[in-house]
């Protein structure tokens, strides 16, 4: 009863998201086509240490518009070269297992990149529809409700060649897809895939991460000049939350850090999604609100979310073995409109 999409909401998400909305006019490239044209110098067998200094370097020419046509080393080649460095002691996501994932998987369940799914989506925010869906298997997380448990929590779907997935991609947006949409499970353990899909990618579709932000500072600087915006999910206002539900350790200090690190990222954009947990409204949706607001500003596009369902092992914990109140839908209203969230949808 809460969600219907009013006349101005297309022109709400264009206050917040001005760089995606003129990408998709065609006013400006997505954020990989500058990575690509970035000029940098490295040698391939170079410790890691030097690949980094070489990645800081070619970051700061990329904020600087030090654009080449026609690169020998591009900053995106230098990005995969390093994620693939990483997986060898995996240190992607917050959780550092340090797992060689070149020869088995890591604890988010993957080795080799599977593709459960991939097509398009109707079902997300009215500004991304239709968005070409790409479903990664495996997670860092271990949400107890997770929706897409049969994904996530297993190792599913087919294994497919970069160029192959960079092919299928240009047909969506041929067909009007109008982006590309890493989610999962989740895409951070998919970084050395998804950098070389994009290496390949020759249309110009804004690149939108689906994504728990549990990523590590590492990964981060990956992703920095490669993401369009962030489809993030703000998930628990406390660590001990964090914990019991999706059994993720230090959750507040690293999801905080990482929307700060994105803010400073290349042209990047928000769109951050907050599920409301039934009973959750004080220790969890009111905190995440406030630091969105005092942190990434009003203006930011935040989607508030009444779909929470008892999935997967839910019925587990009574605390959240039911869906929201009437009453917690309207103190979740509340509390969008006392930290001024103008641009929020809710529902």
């Amino acid at each position: 009863m809460f969600r219907h999409v009013e006349i101005g909401e297309i022109e709400r998400a264009k206050n917040a998201l001005p760089h995606y909305f003129a990408v998709l006019k065609g006013d400006e490239q997505p954020n990989f086509y500058h990575a690509r044209r970035v000029e940098v110098s490295f040698s391939r067998d170079s410790p890691l240490e030097e690949l980094w200094q070489a990645h800081e370097e070619g970051i700061e020419k990329l904020h600087d518009n030090e654009i080449s046509e026609k690169p020998g080393q591009s900053l995106l080649d230098l990005k995969i070269l390093i994620a693939r460095r990483l997986l060898e002691r995996c240190i992607l996501c917050e959780m550092k297992c340090g797992i060689n994932r070149r020869k088995q998987k890591g604890y988010c369940r993957v080795d080799r990149s599977r593709i459960a799914s991939a097509f398009l989506h109707l079902g997300e925010e009215p500004e991304l529809i239709p968005s070409y869906t790409i479903f990664f298997s495996g997670c860092n997380f271990r949400c107890v409700f997770c929706q897409n448990w049969d994904i996530s929590q297993q190792s599913t779907g087919g294994v497919y060649a970069p160029g192959e997935i960079s092919m299928e991609i240009a047909v969506a947006h041929m067909q009007g897809a109008k982006n590309v949409n890493f989610v999962g499970g989740e895409p951070t353990p998919h970084i050395p895939f998804i950098l070389e899909v994009l290496r390949h990618l020759r249309v110009p579709i804004p690149v939108i991460w689906n994504s728990n932000m549990y990523m590590s500072e590492e990964a981060m600087k990956l992703l920095d000049g490669v993401v369009d915006v962030y489809l993030a999910d703000f998930k628990w206002g406390n660590n001990r939350d964090a914990l019991k539900y999706s059994k993720a350790p230090r959750y507040w200090e690293t999801v905080t850090r990482n929307f700060l690190l994105a803010r400073e990222h290349y042209r990047a954009e928000f769109l951050i999604r907050h599920l409301v947990m039934p009973g959750h409204l004080e220790c969890c949706t009111e905190p995440i609100l406030r630091w969105i607001s005092e942190n990434l500003g009003r203006d930011v596009r935040v989607n508030v979310m009444f779909q929470y369902r008892p999935e997967y092992r839910a019925g587990g914990y009574p605390e959240i073995a039911r869906r929201l109140t009437h009453e917690e839908m309207e103190e979740a209203v509340r509390l969008v409109r006392e930290f001024g969230l103008k641009n929020a949808l809710i529902g």
